[in-house]
Parts: C-alpha cells; sequence; structure tokens
C-alpha cells in the first residue's frame, strides 16, 4: 500500500496506513520507546504496543487506524456522560480500536480489545466528519468506546477541522497518559470526561494493568491549567471498588483537587469481559457512594446504567431545587436562565450552557441512538 505524501510508508506486517507520531524516541539497542503514556512499550521493528494501534515501522513509532473507525452514531450528550456540558444536544460519537490500558471489566471489549482491522469498518477524514456533525446538527463530536489518547494524531485532526465549523469536541478517556503529549492532547479539547477507575493502587496495578497517579495528575492538570470542561465517572464493582472508605477517600480528593464544582458519576457494573464472576452492582450501592460525594462537598453526584430520576437530575448546590430533571437521558425539567443561573434563588450552577441552542436553554436531542455511515455520507 502506498502511503500519503511525507507519511512513513506502509510497513508489510501492518493493514492500513502507518501516521508518524512525536512522542518516541530511540533506544541504544536498535528499538524505540513510546512516550506517550506510563506504559513506555519498548518495540523491535514490527512490534505494536499493547494498545495495538502504535507500532514500530521503518525505524519509529507510527498509528496505524488514522483515518479508520469502529463506527459513528450519534447520542446524547449525556451518555458520554457529560451532564453539565450543552444538556439536551446531540454528539457524534467514534472510536477506532485497542486502548492502553488492560481492564477486566472492559464494557466497550470488543472495541478496546480487538485485534482485528475488520473492527475499523468505516473510513472518515477529519474534514468529513466534521462536515457530516454539522450536517447532522450535532454541537460536539466526541472521541470515545475505546480511548482516544491512543489516536491522539487523528482526533487532533479531527478537533481542528471540528473547530473550523464551530463544533466542540469531547474525549472520554481513562486519563493514562504522559505530560507532554497531554498538553499537546487537551489543547483541542472543550470537554472531557475522565473514567477514574478507583482510587488505590491496588486496583489499577492489579485489575487495570495501569497506575493511579497519571490519572490524579490528569486531573490537576486540567482543571488547573486549562479550561476543559471535566466530570468524573466510576464504574463500581461489588468488592473491588465499591467500599465507603475507599469513596470516601475518593470524593474527598477530589473536592479539595479539584474544587466541588466537578460532577461526579457512578454507574453500575455488569458482568463483562474477563470479569464474570462478579455481581451486577446493586442500586443502594451507587446511592451510597453518592450520599458520600455530597456529604463530602460535592455539588454534582449522579447514579447511571441504573434508572434514577433523583440520581440522574441535577440540583442547585444554593437552594437545593431541581435545575436540570433527567429521565434516563431525556430532559424533563430546565430551571436555568441563559447564563447557567438557578431559576429559582439565581444561583450560579456549573457548567457549559451559554449556547446550546439560540437564546440559551437545553438541547431537544432526547435519548436517540443514531447510527451513521460516514461512508454513504460521503457518497
Amino acid at each position: 500500500m502506498t502511503s500519503e505524501p511525507g507519511h512513513p510508508g506502509s510497513s508489510g506486517q501492518f493493514e492500513g496506513s502507518c501516521f508518524p507520531t512525536d512522542y518516541w524516541h530511540a533506544l541504544p539497542d536498535g528499538r524505540v520507546q513510546c512516550d506517550l503514556c506510563p506504559r513506555f512499550c519498548r518495540l523491535h521493528e514490527g512490534q505494536r504496543g499493547l494498545c495495538f494501534v502504535r507500532a514500530c515501522a521503518n525505524g519509529q513509532v507510527v498509528l496505524t487506524t488514522y483515518g479508520r473507525s469502529s463506527g459513528f452514531c450519534i447520542d446524547p450528550i449525556e451518555k458520554k456522560p457529560l451532564n453539565h456540558f450543552y444538556p439536551g444536544t446531540p454528539v457524534l460519537s467514534f472510536g477506532t480500536a485497542g486502548c492502553n490500558l488492560a481492564c477486566k471489566f472492559c464494557q466497550n471489549w470488543d472495541i478496546s480489545k480487538s485485534r482485528e482491522m475488520d473492527t475499523l469498518a468505516d473510513n472518515a477524514s477529519p474534514a468529513v466528519i466534521a462536515a457530516a456533525a454539522e450536517h447532522y446538527g450535532c454541537t460536539s463530536v466526541a472521541f470515545t468506546y475505546n480511548d482516544p489518547i491512543i489516536f491522539m494524531e487523528y482526533a487532533i485532526d479531527v478537533a481542528q477541522a471540528c473547530y473550523a465549523r464551530g463544533i466542540k469536541t469531547v474525549a472520554v478517556t481513562a486519563g493514562e497518559i504522559c505530560p507532554n503529549p497531554r498538553q499537546a492532547f487537551f489543547k483541542h479539547i472543550d470537554a472531557a470526561n475522565v473514567d477514574l477507575k478507583a482510587f488505590t493502587d491496588r486496583f489499577y496495578r492489579e485489575i487495570c494493568g495501569g497506575e493511579l497517579k497519571p490519572v490524579l495528575d490528569t486531573l490537576e492538570y486540567l482543571k488547573k491549567e486549562t479550561g476543559v470542561w471535566v466530570e468524573l465517572t466510576t464504574l463500581l464493582i461489588p468488592g473491588e471498588n465499591d467500599s465507603a472508605s475507599e469513596l470516601d477517600e475518593m470524593t474527598s480528593w477530589v473536592a479539595q483537587h479539584l474544587g466541588p464544582d466537578v460532577p461526579m458519576h457512578f454507574t453500575a457494573f455488569h458482568p463483562d469481559w474477563k470479569m464474570t464472576d462478579k455481581p451486577r452492582t446493586p442500586s443502594r450501592t451507587l446511592a451510597m457512594a453518592r450520599d458520600i460525594a455530597l456529604n463530602n462537598g460535592i455539588h454534582h453526584a449522579y447514579t447511571g446504567n441504573v434508572h434514577d430520576r433523583d440520581g440522574q437530575s441535577t440540583y442547585c448546590p444554593a437552594c437545593g431545587k431541581v435545575v436540570i430533571g433527567r429521565d434516563w437521558y431525556v430532559l424533563s425539567e430546565w430551571h436555568l436562565d441563559a447564563k447557567g443561573c438557578c431559576t429559582h434563588c439565581g444561583a450560579v450552577c456549573a457548567g457549559v450552557f451559554d449556547d446550546a441552542i439560540p437564546g440559551g436553554g437545553p438541547g431537544d436531542w432526547g435519548s436517540r441512538r443514531q447510527p451513521v455511515r460516514l461512508c454513504e455520507f460521503q457518497r
């Protein structure tokens, strides 16, 4: 396969294009080290990193999935989940394949653990993705399903194409990234939902094959050094990361280091991938986590993957009244003015609400999920 001008030629053992990357260096023994994430994969010619999509070709680290997606779908923004970023609006979501973690409980394992390039069934350039988002009336484009950090070159180009059309970008990520690429990646992102998987080194090491500290560093960087809107999600797994003591420590850290306005989502686990021996998360565990977060000063704590109108609605932190009512992904009430202030008491509700639709207010996308084939859109 011939490569695009200026790109290294495709190596015979890799399907698809080989797109150049910046974050790597050569080692004295002839290998190259990927410096994107704290895993620091050291690769011989023809080897892939654990993420599967970054590989050594022609003596350098390349991205093998640029321009290729596992599929596109228009979702409600609340599904990311983001409850304070243009509520009620549609987001064009897509991912690629692979992941730089090895979570035993992965809920998207068919995509994130895929080693089959056939998973990447939809080809689309950044310009086409941005044009499609505009055509379908999407407020934003989300890099999701698998972690966009591992395809950051593709994601950045998509973000720049979206920016030119006034479309926002969202990253759904685990936050396992090194400082220099972190700065380059998030410079192009408007909102992020970061998966804070647990609050112990043991969980990250034994269950995810990762580290907790880089995630906490990413969170502090986002809140203190960028304008990215941030929300957190923790999937609660019975007997693994759902103890009251761990949740108390986690939510206290968030309130102290990130501030009380960072929304936290506690979502229900279902048995999947390599963790089928655990039961589903009881609703009472989600309610406990939410109560602990609120008691520790977090203004907005939510429950997810269960039907819970109270736990999924947004309340004014000043007067306690509902400002955004939710029934799953459908907005049932709206009591914010165009500046995001509570219409009951006038207090500001943290978030990005100002221009979801002309004149302020929520979108009306609802709970629809609309698959999109960009190959058909291009035609």
